[in-house]
């Protein structure tokens, strides 16, 4: 039978054992962070995540949504699910108490967001699209849409989505043909169609705010002439309340390989008044304000994923019989001993955990600085923290999401024949998360942005360098760490010379970068989490009699000598360089 239950103890070990929490929530507006209530609220959103959430995982992938005359309707139990999740008061976790928000740390969030996704990964789209869009208003909306969209928003009470590609426009949005054009009294009329639109029509909420890109009549060609509008399903009056149907529809739904419980929609924009939102012609910037916080979310979902498989994994693995352990039986009076004993499936189970270990730490220590980047009183601290988290958000996006389908395939293969059937539910997992390494930016283009714009342009490579080179200054020679710090050490230095080869060659080859993106970004992420699981050994070292911290100590072990070692056949690829990929001619493909 499937299981699902999030693993606090790591949870709690990370904050609090790693990344000091305590010290972090002195953050101003963090005062009401006591160890008491975040206990609290993990123990309160794991409890939601498994009774409520997990028992429709499989039920809404079966039934899926309606569509029927423009109207989407969710799988059975969803809306009270919803209702559920609005009551409890989980959208508002991270929003700002001045709507009605919590005030939680990102930190905080990127855990609840786990569980939810990982109990439910369809779910977990709707509030997490309404989060980034909540998120866009409150940074890039006027004084009026503000007051007007964010609370609603913030609650949960009225659900947000992002409507950006076209048919003809999906990466490169320079091309987008949407139209905004002036009504006069400071609205716009909105005309235009757009796909592949996350939750953008549903039963859930009485009202959905789309973010929309179009174009102004005088607008320049290209990225450069794109403008962000605030369109509303149901327009909504001065005090508040509904009033008449805006001039937005679903045109249809697409038949999809997972997350079939959320709707994946064509959005027909037909005269709908819409508003401004930032500057005329610099709707990227604000745009980005979401996208980035739904990036970071992406790799979530990835993460989720890659934790709800390992957990059936196990399950299986300790249940399933079959064979004998090469040393001898361990379990003489059954027929067979479970598949756990066995060197292949603990292979695959050690390097399921460690990646999933590694990306939770990766994603809440670049939480930890998006925190600090919003919240500290040191201007200089907040900018060190801001471009930490603008160099990370698409490792995390990709590396995340890469693994969890990693992790998710792995999964399948534990189980052998019984993945691939429905009954197991594993073969769900990969079909939901397959799409993570596409939507919100495919993987590759993270890995352009982390090497043409993060490491190139804007050479952002020193806020990664210093903790990790401070971390191995500090702690050479301590001999009870030689075992994590040198291949730290070592993964370290083929990163710093790859970053060296790429800026060299980028300047006489324009391909080069794009090349090698894919595995620099790798490169990096195995790196960042040797450095994660390096401390997390320093840490775990002097309490290793205890079962969770010998187990973490395994984990931590298993990574650099099984998974790391991949770093050096990655930098061999960057050596390479370009000239492999390119040199074919495009007639000989």
């Amino acid at each position: 039978m499937p299981v699902f239950a999030p693993p606090i103890a790591d949870h709690l070990f990370i904050l609090y054992d790693l990344l000091d929490f305590e010290g972090h929530a002195k953050l101003p507006g963090f005062e009401h962070c006591s160890r008491d209530v975040i206990e609290a609220v993990l123990e309160q959103s794991s409890r939601f995540s498994s009774e409520v959430l997990y028992p429709l995982h499989r039920s809404g992938d079966e039934e899926g949504v309606h569509f029927d005359d423009g109207k989407v309707t969710t799988a059975k139990g969803f809306k009270d699910a919803y209702a559920r999740l609005v009551e409890g008061g989980w959208p508002a976790l991270t929003a700002d108490p001045d709507h009605g928000g919590q005030g939680m740390p990102h930190m905080v969030n990127v855990l609840f967001e786990e569980m939810i996704n990982g109990a439910n990964l369809s779910f977990g789209l709707f509030p997490g699209l309404t989060r980034g869009a909540y998120v866009a208003i409150a940074q890039h909306g006027t004084d009026a849409q503000k007051a007007l969209y964010a609370p609603k928003l913030a609650s949960g009470e009225w659900a947000g989505s992002m409507c950006l590609t076209e048919a003809h426009c999906g990466t490169d949005l320079g091309l987008l043909k949407t139209q905004a054009l002036p009504k006069g009294d400071g609205s716009y009329s909105i005309t235009g169609t757009k796909i592949f639109i996350s939750a953008g029509e549903h039963d859930l909420t009485e009202n959905i705010v789309y973010l929309v890109l179009a174009r102004l009549p005088d607008a320049p060609k290209g990225s450069k002439g794109i403008s962000l509008f605030l369109v509303p399903k149901v327009l909504v009056k001065d005090d508040g309340s509904l009033g008449a149907r805006n001039g937005v529809s679903c045109g249809s739904i697409e038949h999809k390989m997972g997350i079939h419980a959320c709707p994946t929609c064509v959005m027909n924009f037909d005269g709908a008044t819409g508003w401004l939102m930032g500057e005329p012609n610099h709707g990227l910037k604000a745009m980005f304000a979401m996208m980035n916080t739904e990036r970071i979310a992406v790799g979530i979902h990835g993460l989720a994923i890659a934790e709800a498989s390992y957990q059936n994994a196990v399950a299986y693995a300790r249940e399933r019989l079959q064979g004998r352990a090469p040393s001898g039986p361990r379990e003489a009076t059954k027929p067979a001993d479970p598949i756990i004993v066995h060197p292949d499936v603990r292979r695959m189970l050690m390097t399921q955990r460690a990646l999933t270990e590694g990306c939770r730490m990766l994603a809440l220590w670049t939480a930890q600085a998006l925190d600090v980047s919003e919240r500290h009183d040191d201007q200089g601290e907040r900018k060190t923290a801001d471009d930490m988290v603008a160099l990370m958000t698409p490792v995390v996006k990709a590396f995340l999401t890469d693994c969890g389908v990693e992790v998710a395939n792995l999964g399948i293969q534990v189980l052998g024949g019984h993945g691939f059937i429905r009954a197991n539910g594993q073969e769900q997992y990969l079909r939901d998360v397959r799409i993570t390494p596409i939507y919100e930016g495919t993987n590759g283009v993270q890995a352009m942005d982390l090497v043409g714009r993060k490491i190139l342009h804007l050479d952002l490579f020193g806020s990664f360098a210093k903790p990790v080179q401070g971390f191995i200054a500090r702690l050479e020679g301590d001999e009870r760490l030689a075992e994590f710090l040198e291949p730290l050490a070592a993964s370290y230095d083929l990163l710093e010379d790859a970053t060296r080869l790429i800026r060299e060659r980028s300047g006489l080859l324009p391909e080069e970068a794009g090349a090698n993106a894919v595995d620099y970004m790798r490169l990096f992420a195995l790196t960042a989490v040797a450095y994660l699981f390096a401390r997390a050994a320093q840490v775990s070292l002097p309490k290793g009699n205890a079962d969770f911290h010998r187990a973490k100590l395994t984990t931590a072990r298993y990574f650099m000598q099984r998974i790391l070692p991949d770093t050096a056949s990655l930098h061999a690829k960057i050596v390479a360089g370009a000239g492999p990929v390119m040199e074919m001619d495009e007639r000989l493909f």
